[in-house]
């Protein structure tokens, strides 16, 4: 990317990088959080580089592994009553990796159906 002056980094991080999960996750939350705060750091220092740092911070999404614990926890609070598939993300990646938010750097977009603002 540096040679070519141009290019885009997208980091998956995390609503719980955000927000403190109702269940005890202590690592997992900190992990996230440092994703979104890598994201800035380098956003900041390879911006010179025309390299662009972004991270998107999805809710819950279903993945395996996901627990109905987890998930009845989210929907009980996130306004869009569902939660996300991995299709839902797909627009903000691919937003993120396009020429048009070249003007967007050091962001982390929250993709939660809601979750974060109530």
């Amino acid at each position: 990317m540096m040679p070519n002056g141009y290019g885009k980094i997208i980091n998956i991080a995390s609503i719980c990088g955000r927000i403190v999960w109702p269940q005890f996750q202590a690592v997992y939350n900190i992990t996230k959080a440092g994703i979104i705060h890598l994201t800035r750091s380098l956003a900041a220092e390879w911006v010179k580089y025309g390299i662009k740092v972004n991270s998107i911070s999805p809710g819950v999404t279903v993945t395996p592994g996901l627990t109905e614990k987890v998930v009845s926890i989210f929907i009980d609070r996130a306004p869009i009553g569902k939660t996300a598939e991995v299709k839902d993300l797909q627009g903000t990646i691919v937003f993120l990796a396009s020429e048009v938010s070249d003007f967007i750097t050091g962001q982390d977009i929250i993709v939660d159906g809601g979750y974060t603002i109530m």
